[in-house]
C-alpha cells in the first residue's frame, strides 16, 4: 500500500495553493500605498487562507495513516529533489494552527505597529508561508528551504518591531537557531548518501543505519530541533525574543514557531533513526523533566508578564518532549494535543499583555493590578487562559497534560511523579499572576481604563472557544492523530525493511506524479 495519497478532490493542489496564497497576497500589497488597504489585503488574504485550510479537515480520512492529500512533482534532477507534499495526523493541527493565529495577529497589529506597515504584514504573510510548509514538505530539502526561510521574518519582527533591546533579542535568536539549522543541513546531506541518495522523507524514515551512525544523526537532530523546542539548557534566546517581540511575533513564536522543534523530532528523530532514539531517551527524559520544573520555578520569580508566560513555554514544552520520548501512543497523542494547546492558551496569554500594555505601556505586574473593575471582559479572558494553562479540568491543557502523564507513568513512575510537581507550580504563579492583575487593587492609571472594543475582542473569543471546545469534546481532536500515530510506531519497528521512495510507492499503487 502506498504511504501517500494523491489529492483528488475538489481542490487537486490544495497544499500548494495554502503555500503560495500568502506570497500572493504580498503581490497584491504592491498596488496599494495606503496603510489601511494594506492591511486588509494582509487580513482577507490570512483569512481566506483559514478558510482554504478548513476542508483539510473537512476531507481527512482518519481511517487511513497514509499521507494524504499529497502532491509530487521533479523539482532538482541531479541530486533528484522533488516538491513533495502531503499532511497526516501529525501536521494537520499545527497547519490549521498556524492559519487560524495568522489572521488573529494580523488584527492584533492593526493599531499597535504604527510604522513600515507594509514590511510587517510582508513579513506575517511570507512567515505564514514558510510554517506551512514546513508542516507539508516530504522532501528534506524542500523541508530545510521553508525551515531556514523562516528564520528571516522573524528575525524582522523582533528586530525591527520589538522593544528596546530588540537588536540583542533578535541577533541571539537568529544565533541560537541558525546553529542549529547548521547541523540539521549537514545531517541532510549525509542522509543522502547514507539513505540511498534520496531526500525522500518517507524512504529515509524506512532505510537502515548502523547504531554509529543513528546515535550521530540523533544528536544532529537534537541539537537542531531542541534549540527550537526550546529544551534546557538552550531555551536562554526565547525569554529575551519573547520580551522584545511584538504581540504578534510572541504570539507566532510561541504558538507556531516552538512546535516546529517537537514536530521535527516526530518527523525525523523518531523514525529515521529510532534505535538511537530508545537508546537516549534517559537523557531526553530527564532534560525533559528538568524543563517542566525550572521552567515553572523560573516564572515564579518573574515581576514582567512576557518573561513570566515565556518562561512558562519552557515548562509546558518540557510536556511536549516528554511525551514524545515515552514511545507510547498515550504519550505522543498527549503531546501532540499539547502543542495545539500550547499554541491556543499560551497564544491567547500573549495576546492579554498586549492588549493591556497598548494601554498602560508597562508589562509589569505591578503596574497592571485590579482589571476586573475597568476591564471585566478583559479579566475574563484572561482567567480563562490562564486556567487553561494551569491545566484545569473541562479546558484544552487538562486533557493534553493528562493523556502525557499517563504515558510517563507507563514508562516511569519517578518521572511522571516530578512532572506532576510541574503542575503544582503552575498553579501557583498563575494564581497569583491572576490575583494580582485581575482582582488586585487598581491605581488611578488602571482604574480608568476602557475595556476591550469588539475588534480586540474578536482576536480573544475564537481562542476561548477552542479552550473549552478541545476540553470538553477531546476527541473531536484525538481522532484523526490515532492512526498516524500507530504508523510512527510501526515505521520505528520497521526500520529494516527495503527503502521505497514516494514516487516509487505511487507507481506501485499504480498512481504516476504530475
Amino acid at each position: 500500500m502506498s504511504n501517500i495519497i494523491l489529492n483528488t478532490t475538489e481542490l487537486p493542489h490544495l497544499l500548494t495553493l495554502l503555500i503560495l496564497l500568502p506570497v500572493v497576497g504580498v503581490a497584491v500589497m504592491a498596488f496599494f500605498k495606503d496603510e489601511t488597504a494594506i492591511k486588509h489585503v494582509a487580513f482577507w488574504t490570512a483569512a481566506l487562507e483559514f478558510l482554504l485550510s478548513v476542508p483539510l479537515y473537512l476531507w481527512f480520512e482518519p481511517q487511513r495513516s497514509q499521507m494524504q492529500f499529497g502532491e509530487v512533482a521533479e523539482w532538482i534532477t541531479t541530486p533528484p529533489v522533488r516538491y513533495a507534499l502531503g499532511i497526516d495526523g501529525i501536521s494537520l493541527w499545527l497547519i490549521l494552527l498556524t492559519t487560524l493565529l495568522t489572521p488573529i495577529c494580523i488584527v492584533a497589529s492593526w493599531t499597535a505597529i504604527k510604522t513600515r506597515v507594509r514590511e510587517f504584514m510582508i513579513a506575517m504573510l511570507v512567515m505564514e508561508t514558510t510554517m506551512v510548509g514546513v508542516f507539508c514538505a516530504l522532501d528534506f530539502v524542500l523541508f530545510y528551504v521553508f525551515w531556514e526561510t523562516m528564520l528571516i521574518p522573524m528575525y524582522l519582527l523582533i528586530g525591527v518591531w520589538g522593544g528596546p533591546n530588540r537588536i540583542y533579542a533578535a541577533i541571539k535568536f537568529f544565533l541560537y537557531t541558525l546553529a542549529g539549522s547548521f547541523l540539521l543541513l549537514i545531517a541532510v546531506i549525509v542522509l543522502f548518501f547514507q539513505g540511498g541518495h534520496t531526500f525522500d522523507i518517507l524512504a529515509l524514515s524506512q532505510a537502515h543505519y548502523g547504531q554509529t551512525m543513528q546515535a550521530w544523526l540523533f544528536w544532529t537532530f537534537f541539537a537542531a530541533f531542541a534549540v527550537k523546542v526550546p529544551m534546557f539548557p538552550f531555551h536562554t534566546w526565547l525569554p529575551d525574543a519573547h520580551v522584545e517581540a511584538p504581540t504578534a511575533g510572541s504570539v507566532i513564536l510561541a504558538s507556531v514557531l516552538l512546535k516546529m522543534g517537537a514536530y521535527g523530532f516526530l518527523r525525523f528523530s523518531l523514525p529515521i533513526v529510532p534505535d538511537a532514539a530508545q537508546r537516549f531517551t534517559p537523557i531526553i527524559l530527564t532534560l525533559s523533566v528538568v524543563a517542566i520544573i525550572y521552567g515553572a520555578y523560573m516564572a515564579l520569580a518573574q515581576a514582567d508578564l512576557k518573561k513570566l508566560i515565556a518562561y512558562s513555554s519552557v515548562s509546558h514544552m518540557g510536556f511536549v518532549t516528554l511525551g514524545i520520548f515515552v514511545f507510547n501512543a498515550q504519550g505522543v497523542e498527549g503531546a501532540l494535543l499539547q502543542m495545539l494547546n500550547h499554541g491556543i492558551t499560551t497564544g491567547g496569554l500573549f495576546l492579554c499583555v498586549g492588549l493591556i500594555y497598548e494601554r498602560t505601556h508597562s508589562r509589569l505586574i505591578a503596574d497592571n493590578g485590579g482589571l476586573s473593575k475597568p476591564m471585566p471582559r478583559y479579566a475574563a479572558c484572561l482567567v480563562i487562559f490562564a486556567l487553561s494553562s494551569l491545566g484545569l479540568p473541562g479546558t484544552n491543557n487538562f486533557i493534553g497534560e493528562f493523556l502525557v502523564l499517563v504515558g510517563t507513568f507507563l514508562q516511569s513512575k519517578t518521572i511522571a511523579v516530578i512532572a506532576t510537581l510541574g503542575i503544582i507550580l503552575a498553579a501557583v504563579y498563575l494564581l497569583w499572576m491572576v490575583q494580582r492583575v485581575a482582582f488586585g487593587v487598581p491605581s488611578p492609571k488602571t482604574a480608568k481604563l476602557p475595556d476591550l472594543n469588539w475588534c480586540e475582542m474578536a482576536t480573544l473569543v475564537p481562542l476561548v472557544i477552542l479552550v473549552f471546545w478541545i476540553g470538553v469534546f477531546p476527541n473531536l481532536f484525538l481522532a484523526p492523530m490515532h492512526e498516524s500515530v500507530a504508523h510512527l510506531f510501526d515505521t520505528m519497528a520497521r526500520g529494516q525493511q527495503s527503502m521505497p521512495t514516494a514516487v516509487g510507492l505511487l507507481s506501485g499503487a499504480g498512481m504516476t506524479a504530475p
